[in-house]
């Protein structure tokens, strides 16, 4: 098997005793880097510490990353001006705080006769809140529903 020593450098080609004596040597350990390489590659390392250490780098990388939500938002086909404020000032602040905001409507009994309605009152609501949203999926009609998905402005003020 081909042996790095625990500076990465090569120690040649060796048998398993030899490079488990030379891996005593230093009060190591001797770990198989790849198996199917031809020699096998094998490391002298201190396994104990290798492991500490990808544990706390996988707990920092853990700890930096931001869990993006999609969080809903459901307005009225024939919602008035006040409710749809109120609406948006919601959507505003999930939209600063890094979120994803789906916007919902369901077309009821009549309203399915005419949900171009319901198309332009999500695009009113988007004017509202276009200086922190982006428009990632248009309004879609599917069936009873009518959906829109915002994302929050990469580059703010």
């Amino acid at each position: 098997m081909r042996v790095l020593d625990k500076d990465g450098n090569q120690l040649g080609i060796m048998s398993c005793r030899d490079a488990l004596a030379r891996a005593e040597e230093y009060d190591l350990d001797l770990v198989l880097i790849s198996p199917v390489a031809n020699p096998p590659v094998c490391k002298i390392m201190d396994y104990g510490k290798y492991k500490y250490e990808t544990m706390k780098k996988e707990k920092e990388n853990k700890r930096n990353q931001k869990v993006v939500e999609i969080k809903e938002v459901w307005l009225s086909a024939t919602i008035d001006v006040g409710d749809l404020n109120t609406k948006a000032k919601q959507a505003c602040k999930f939209l600063e705080s890094g979120n994803k905001v789906k916007v919902s409507i369901r077309l009821k009994g009549r309203q399915m006769a005419r949900p171009e309605m319901a198309v332009k009152v999500m695009t009113d609501f988007f004017e509202l809140v276009k200086e922190v949203a982006q428009m990632d999926k248009a309004p879609v009609t599917e069936g009873r529903n009518v959906t829109m998905l915002l994302l929050p402005v990469a580059n703010k003020k």
